[in-house]
């Protein structure tokens, strides 16, 4: 079966709760069961809470995969895997590795792969131009084994160095009366077939003689410029030819841009480097992994290459709810059972809406409209999550396809619900070395209505021992926290699953006005019990809604 690189993410919404993530878990699952060339994969939008880590625990399923923001990255552009060279390279060769490539830039990168610098076929050329300093090629710290390598040469007396350092390129065209005033000591001489010339640079202290033509060296000199210590190199090409190749043998290193990178990283936002790449107009830039090593090339015109992530929605369909970055993704469905928001696409997308008590209930439903067998683990994550989301059959939004279709994944998962919903709500009030921020952030959602933006959290419990614990933790932080949520107002519902009624806390200067409107009742100081009121989704929100609106 042959997938696309780039896969669908099933997501769910911010601070998920045990339905947000096994919807996406079970979705994505069938989506890829009913698909030949499209992968699917479970996403969150945040932490995973005690309660859904217990269910994914005991049927032993991995957390999906932790997306915070789904604005495409540089990873998701064309990256050109452009080779690095070292920077000892000569000139021609990174000339040659350009051509290959068909590009204008070229990474140099050290041993472990860090990039060093960069060359550009401007540079190359600009060294190329440099050619009236006869000494250029010593100043580069050019390598005997590019010198040979450019002019298609063989070393037949080697000088025992590596480096050309010191000393200038002298063609020895003049008689060798001329040579005297000329050839000095660290030179590189080029020469014909002339023995007399050719002794004669040794003679004056030369670190190496190029012979042209492919002459023959005679072994009276050759012993001579073993004694001296210079080496001889033979070369097929003419002296004119020589003097042309000697600078493209010259290191990339003595021309390479190493100060003021620009680089960019795989986890980089594309949006974020449009600017920088517009300001800098360079063709191309290095692009670095994460261990900051060299991994490719980009240029601007990659970015007309990028394809938008592609989404699917699970349980909730409010833009405040929604993964950060979603607006520049493409929505292909949503799968709610919650009340239609405020989510704007850009196109016509499948949204699959249904007034039942859990998102995995319509995913159950979903799999049996396609004749898809669900698999024991599958079954263990969909009902935990419609135990979950109805309070096990207690939440006014429990509907009784809620509780025939949990049943039924009971028994495919081989599970007691009344058994296991003990378990598994012990497993979200046991909430020993988490911070308030975590508990808060187990199940919290940001709401709008109106002109009024607001956030409600919840956790249940069986017993009011417990929730009286968690608000003694949760309301200074409810205080010290309320202007960094972007809201007027912050409510958490601690509901008691046996006692089917909750312990609403809130802070914000117009929370009292407002539980007083939604619900007839007087609040205390910072919170107010509602006896009956289980549910976020079917009993707070609406009441508070219908003020804001």
């Amino acid at each position: 079966m042959n997938k696309k690189q780039n896969p669908v993410f099933v997501i769910g919404h911010k601070n998920p709760d045990t339905d947000s993530i096994c919807s996406a878990i079970a979705y994505a699952n069938l989506k890829n069961k009913l698909s030949n060339d499209q992968e699917f994969q479970a996403c969150r939008a945040g932490e995973v809470n005690s309660e859904t880590q217990f269910v994914l625990e005991y049927f032993n399923v991995e957390a999906p995969k932790y997306l915070q923001d789904v604005r495409p990255q540089v990873k998701d552009i064309d990256i050109r895997k452009t080779e690095g060279i070292s920077k000892n390279v000569s000139l021609k060769k990174a000339w040659e590795f350009l051509k290959e490539e068909k590009s204008v830039t070229l990474p140099i990168v050290r041993d472990d792969q860090t990039l060093e610098g960069v060359i550009s076929i401007r540079d190359i050329a600009t060294a190329d131009m440099d050619v009236y300093d006869g000494a250029i090629i010593s100043k580069a710290k050019t390598p005997y084994q590019n010198i040979v390598e450019t002019i298609n040469g063989e070393m037949i007396v080697d000088n025992g160095e590596v480096l050309y350092e010191t000393g200038k390129i002298i063609i020895a065209a003049a008689n060798t009366d001329v040579m005297e005033q000329y050839v000095e000591a660290g030179d590189i001489v080029i020469v014909g077939d002339r023995t007399e010339a050719q002794i004669r640079g040794i003679e004056k202290g030369a670190k190496c003689l190029v012979v042209c033509v492919g002459a023959e060296v005679s072994s009276e000199v050759q012993a001579l410029a073993k004694e001296k210590g210079c080496g001889i190199i033979v070369t097929p090409y003419d002296s004119y030819t020589v003097a042309k190749l000697m600078n493209h043998s010259m290191p990339v290193g003595a021309f390479m841009t190493k100060e003021n990178l620009v680089t960019f990283h795989l986890t980089d936002f594309t949006e974020d480097i449009q600017s920088i790449m517009a300001e800098k107009r360079f063709h191309e830039f290095p692009v670095l992994d994460e261990n900051g090593k060299y991994y490719g090339m980009i240029s601007r015109r990659s970015l007309l290459s990028m394809n938008s992530n592609r989404l699917i929605f699970m349980d909730h369909n409010e833009r405040s709810q929604a993964v950060d970055g979603y607006e520049t993704a493409e929505i292909l469905e949503i799968i709610d059972h919650h009340r239609i928001g405020n989510l704007e696409t850009m196109g016509p997308v499948y949204f699959r809406n249904q007034p039942v008590g859990c998102t995995c209930t319509i995913v159950t439903q979903m799999y049996r409209e396609n004749g898809v067998e669900i698999e024991p683990h599958i079954a263990g994550l969909l009902c935990s999550a419609i135990i979950s989301d109805t309070l096990m059959y207690r939440s006014p939004t429990c509907t009784p396809v809620d509780k025939e279709t949990a049943e039924e994944l009971a028994k495919i998962a081989g599970i007691h619900v009344e058994e296991y919903a003990k378990k598994m709500f012990k497993a979200a009030s046991n909430l020993k070395d988490k911070t308030p921020k975590e508990i808060f952030h187990q199940d919290f959602k940001k709401f709008v209505g109106g002109d009024m933006t607001f956030g409600v959290g919840q956790i249940t419990a069986m017993t009011d021992e417990e929730l009286e614990e968690i608000k003694a933790i949760l309301l200074p932080y409810m205080r010290e926290s309320l202007s960094t949520y972007g809201v007027k107002m912050l409510f958490f519902m601690l509901t008691n699953i046996l006692e089917e009624s909750t312990n609403l806390i809130f802070v914000g200067d117009e929370a009292p006005a407002t539980i007083q409107a939604a619900f007839g009742k007087e609040a205390g100081e910072d919170s107010v019990l509602l006896p009956g009121v289980v549910s976020r989704k079917k009993q707070l929100i609406p009441p508070m809604m219908a003020i804001f609106q």
